[in-house]
């Protein structure tokens, strides 16, 4: 689009862009009462709410000119649903708050609506309100609501010696993702794609797997867009509380350091088998292109959102679930026959 034609959310003016966005929502049977009011109404069925809320600042957990606005709205809701989720918990809802340049265009946020509204519709939740102010770049503040419907939450603490621990979702995609577009970086295009729709630019574009094999690319483009738009196993959450699962989290900063959590706060050690894990196509072709060790991704790589947790030993598991590891008396995380040398991502470590 030229520059010149865009429409800025500084032209539309904060209460245009407000009805532009809520007309492009509508509300679950989940949300009594939606966007235009001081505050959204949402449903607790069995008089609780679980809430969870993440912090996504542009170019700290997205780039502009890697992803689209429709990417990052698909990101930024799934991270929070999959919070819900790793509780054993329903989503209902997510309110959304958004920092934004005056020079933003207009289109820019209409898919960044689109994305968070799609991803929610995957789980049968809503947007429900939110809120809008001028920033120096892109800030976006999501809180998302879910339903036990009568179950108990699943927590960090129950794990207990003897049981087993699983994994259901993908793990190293995000990582993997993330160390080819490093590796393809040409430098930051963040305004540029910030004041225009051209942004998500495939990875092939310019790179040196250009002229790779089609199924290469096809993969190379998998690991890619599972970073921009992770896939949570978000149906494994409530289903691991109907399997009695003991603990349970969403892998988001790192097998490792998420099983830490685990660990720590059930005061137990969790020993992990590498055998059990398979490295995915996608996962090992991207690890050979940038020669990196594919397991480094799928033991410390963050972001994809799996589920991680922890069943009575015994149980009888979905094929979807695999079993990756035991709880045992003692404290930490450990990996047999690995010398682990990653951890998982920390905000101010980086």
């Amino acid at each position: 689009m030229d520059g010149r034609c865009t429409i800025r959310v500084g032209n539309f003016g904060e209460f245009g862009v407000i009805s532009r966005i809520s007309g492009r929502l509508s509300q679950g049977a989940d949300v009594l009462l939606g966007p235009g009011d001081d505050a959204a109404v949402v449903a607790a069925q069995d008089g609780r709410v679980v809430v969870s809320t993440d912090l996504l600042v542009e170019g700290r957990h997205f780039r502009l000119d890697w992803s689209t606005a429709y990417d990052i709205g698909r990101k930024a809701a799934a991270q929070n649903l999959a919070d819900i989720a790793a509780m054993g918990a329903r989503p209902t809802a997510l309110v959304v708050g958004l920092g934004m340049p005056a020079d933003t265009a207009l289109s820019w946020v209409d898919g960044l609506t689109e994305g968070l509204r799609d991803e929610c519709a995957l789980v049968g939740a809503s947007v429900a309100g939110g809120d809008l102010a001028s920033a120096d770049f892109v800030v976006l503040g999501v809180t998302a609501l879910g339903s036990l419907d009568g179950a108990a939450p699943v927590t960090r603490a129950g794990a207990r010696p003897g049981q087993v621990v699983a994994v259901a979702g993908h793990l190293g995609y995000s990582a993997a993702g993330l160390a080819l577009l490093l590796a393809t970086d040409s430098g930051s295009e963040q305004a540029a794609a910030r004041g225009s729709e051209r942004s998500g630019r495939p990875l092939a574009e310019g790179s040196p797997w250009a002229s790779s094999s089609a199924r290469v690319s096809t993969a190379l483009e998998e690991v890619v867009s599972a970073h921009r738009r992770p896939r949570p196993p978000y149906a494994c959450g409530p289903e691991a509380a109907r399997l009695g699962a003991s603990a349970m989290m969403d892998v988001s900063d790192g097998l490792l350091q998420d099983l830490g959590h685990i660990a720590g706060a059930s005061g137990v050690r969790i020993v992990l088998d590498p055998r059990a894990f398979a490295v995915d196509e996608p996962v090992a072709l991207a690890a050979k292109e940038v020669g990196a060790d594919p397991m480094d991704w799928v033991l410390a790589g963050g972001e994809d959102h799996a589920l991680v947790a922890v069943f009575p030993e015994g149980v009888r598991l979905p094929p979807h679930w695999t079993v990756v590891g035991r709880v045992e008396t003692g404290e930490g995380v450990t990996v047999t026959e690995r010398d682990i040398r990653v951890g998982g991502w920390d905000h101010f470590r980086g």
